[in-house]
């Protein structure tokens, strides 16, 4: 009979797992199917309100003329944002683990400060770069009017983007540089120093050591930074609102329409529609997050 449950005749571990698939159930899959379902409707989320079975009608509607090039932008946003923080993030991130690697004085304390953003909120986030990039007084304006110029800066549609991916790679190079400390930590001294004893110089030991071994935390912290930019609405949200289009991305989009009040998209604020918007986005995040897996465990392979 215990060949049916997973960890033979141990009871404890049995009982946890099941209550930890329980969980995942009552809180992720079946939420999840529920928003399939719902994509499938006109449900408003008022009192009083009949919900409809529309068929594949909410679908129809995203994919129409009168709103693609809103869907279109929206989607081209989301994919801007989420490859040029994640590129960014793991290239600062895996720099400065390395610096901090190293037995210099005060990297506790370096490490610190470098994680500090990532435990403030998001309003607070938003806060204090809004201070800074005040167009009237912040530091920002100060330091453009020492060239005798001027910017809106999140209000600017040339700007608005580039300045959220900023404030998106400062908030979340914190935990890429501890990911990337902790492979660093984890390779043991004594491949090094075999190394060296060999005649390896220090590009040898990075290319042949570091470099494969190292592997694994490449993959975690792209996958983190690329998945969580394709989701990944609230910075944009706080910083430029739910309606400026240099900043739109799926996931605003979606709370935009589900709870925003929005109506940018030309659509009518129904949570039938922004489940159907979650359903693309479901399958845009998917095929990103697999694409990506697949080509970083060939090149694990590979090295």
């Amino acid at each position: 009979m215990s060949a049916f449950y997973p960890f033979g005749a141990r009871a404890p571990l049995r009982l946890t797992f099941w209550f930890a698939m329980a969980l995942l159930i009552v809180f992720t899959v079946i939420p999840a199917a529920a928003v399939f379902v719902i994509a499938f409707t006109d449900i408003q989320g008022l009192p009083g309100i009949p919900i409809h079975w529309v068929g594949f009608d909410n679908f129809v509607r995203f994919f129409s003329a009168a709103r693609i090039g809103y869907n279109l932008n929206a989607l081209q946003n989301t994919l801007i944002y989420a490859v040029a923080s994640t590129v960014i993030i793991n290239a600062i991130a895996l720099a400065v683990a390395v610096l901090l690697n190293q037995k210099l004085r005060g990297r506790n304390f370096t490490r610190a400060i470098v994680f500090l953003p990532t435990i403030l909120g998001v309003t607070v986030i938003g806060l204090i770069w809004s201070l800074f990039f005040n167009p009237s007084r912040g530091p920002a304006a100060t330091v453009w009017s020492w060239f005798a110029a001027d910017s809106a800066f999140f209000g600017d549609p040339a700007l608005a983007l580039p300045l959220v991916i900023f404030v998106q790679i400062w908030a979340g190079l914190g935990v890429a540089v501890v990911i990337y400390l902790a492979g660093l930590q984890a390779i043991p001294e004594e491949l090094y120093e075999a190394a060296s004893i060999d005649g390896a110089t220090g590009g040898q030991r990075t290319r042949f050591i570091t470099i494969p071994l190292l592997a694994p935390s490449v993959t975690a912290n792209v996958l983190l930074a690329i998945v969580g930019s394709l989701q990944s609405y609230q910075l944009a949200y706080v910083l430029t609102g739910p309606n400026n289009p240099a900043t739109q991305l799926l996931s605003l989009a979606i709370f935009s329409q589900a709870f925003g009040g929005s109506t940018a998209s030309g659509a009518a604020q129904t949570q039938g529609y922004a489940a159907t918007i979650s359903v693309v986005q479901f399958f845009v995040v998917s095929a990103v997050a697999a694409l990506v897996l697949i080509y970083l465990r060939r090149r694990e392979a590979k090295l």
